[in-house]
């Protein structure tokens, strides 16, 4: 259950910057890079 809590944490956490990223115009690589990443975590979560 602890391992679930953490990756919402980082789940919250990496769609902050995403949000930042598209907030302030950053490049469609970055933007894409960080939405992969938060992509990821929310697998992971899914997989828990």
């Amino acid at each position: 259950m602890k391992q679930r809590e953490l990756l919402k944490e980082q789940i919250e956490k990496e769609r902050r910057i995403l949000d930042g990223c598209i907030e302030q115009g950053a490049s469609q690589e970055e933007t894409y890079r960080q939405s992969l990443a938060l992509d990821r975590l929310i697998e992971e979560y899914l997989d828990l």
